[in-house]
């Protein structure tokens, strides 16, 4: 269901459930695959990207590379893996500061502010150029290398250039942070807001998965996180962003302060955060970030999709994200320890 021109979709649903409302979805359809009608949040530039990194991972555990020769009409999947990539450089990519661009949101989230759900452009969306879009995208392309080396003459420059304009753009080496955003066409909060004052937590974890940051500049930002989460009274640096945007400057009612992505605790992140500090050799500071996190797990006997500023769980009981980025997480750390783990 990928489209003609390289991008990826969000999901499917059954083709006969696809029920066009008003402000809903404008559903995808493939003649490859007619029993699913897909659907695409295009505020987002993050799908192609995460596509090709879940496949890396696969294969970096299973080792199983022969279904990148598989063709599907006519085209290898490596060959459409690198038609997704092809998509950010063709139809999300900023010329003036070489780095791909998305609508306005939060951190890693996937709803703009000018519109009630907000999870597709409109002709209201203020378009930026943000940490985590890019940094998904490098990584996607190191990963993209590795399962394909033949590719690295023509996707190594690529990569090394958003790297650099990644830290020539968006890194704040005053205040030793990332800038929310570059606004293309202005921003969507009102004149006198700093914007600048945010942190993102999440971002800056997939920053760090991606190379950008030093070991002292990773320090720095642990620390901030660390005051972040005292000074919100969160339960982790899962904590989306601090401080939150203020009530009203989302259409969405759901993004009010310290509510879901403005502010809510998602280990999902946190936990990418924890994997990066093992991977710099700062396994005590993991430890200690991590302790939290495995806490409430057990607490509420779940794995839920996120948490609010007083640490009550939300969402999904299942959420196989925060599962997933804990167990890797515990995984590392008996390796960095010398535990054989008992997968």
């Amino acid at each position: 269901m990928q489209g003609d021109d390289g991008n990826i979709i969000d999901g499917f649903i059954p083709r006969d459930k696809a029920i066009k409302t008003e402000g809903g979805y404008d559903y995808i359809f493939s003649d490859l695959e007619p029993r699913y009608a897909g659907h695409k949040n295009t505020v987002e530039t993050d799908q192609e990207s995460s596509l090709i990194q879940a496949v890396s991972k696969y294969i970096s555990i299973t080792g199983d590379k022969d279904f990148l020769n598989e063709e599907i009409a006519g085209i290898t999947i490596t060959g459409r893996m690198e038609r997704a990539l092809l998509f950010l450089i063709n139809k999300r990519f900023n010329e003036k500061y070489g780095l791909i661009w998305g609508a306005t949101t939060a951190d890693w989230g996937d709803v703009q502010p000018e519109h009630d759900w907000g999870v597709f452009l409109t002709d209201d969306t203020h378009y930026s150029i943000d940490i985590y879009d890019n940094s998904m995208f490098i990584i996607a392309i190191n990963g993209f290398i590795e399962m394909a080396p033949q590719y690295e003459p023509r996707w190594k420059p690529v990569r090394d250039s958003l790297s650099a304009n990644t830290r020539k753009y968006l890194w704040d080496n005053d205040r030793k942070k990332f800038l929310p955003h570059i606004y293309l066409n202005g921003s969507p909060f009102p004149d006198g807001f700093d914007e600048n004052e945010v942190f993102y937590h999440g971002g800056t974890a997939v920053a760090i998965e991606a190379g950008l940051l030093t070991t002292d500049e990773i320090k720095t930002s642990l620390d901030k996180m660390v005051e972040n989460v005292k000074a919100s009274g969160a339960g982790s640096i899962g904590l989306t962003m601090y401080p939150p945007y203020p009530e009203g400057y989302f259409k969405n009612k759901g993004m009010y302060p310290y509510v879901y992505q403005n502010g809510g605790d998602w280990t999902w992140f946190g936990g990418r955060m924890i994997q990066q500090l093992i991977r710099y050799g700062m396994t005590a500071e993991a430890y200690e970030q991590l302790t939290p996190m495995i806490k409430r797990v057990k607490e509420n006997n779940g794995f839920y999709e996120w948490y609010t500023v007083e640490n009550k769980p939300e969402g999904s009981g299942t959420f196989r994200g925060e599962a997933g980025v804990l167990y890797k997480a515990i995984v590392m750390l008996e390796e960095a320890a010398g535990i054989k783990s008992e997968k």
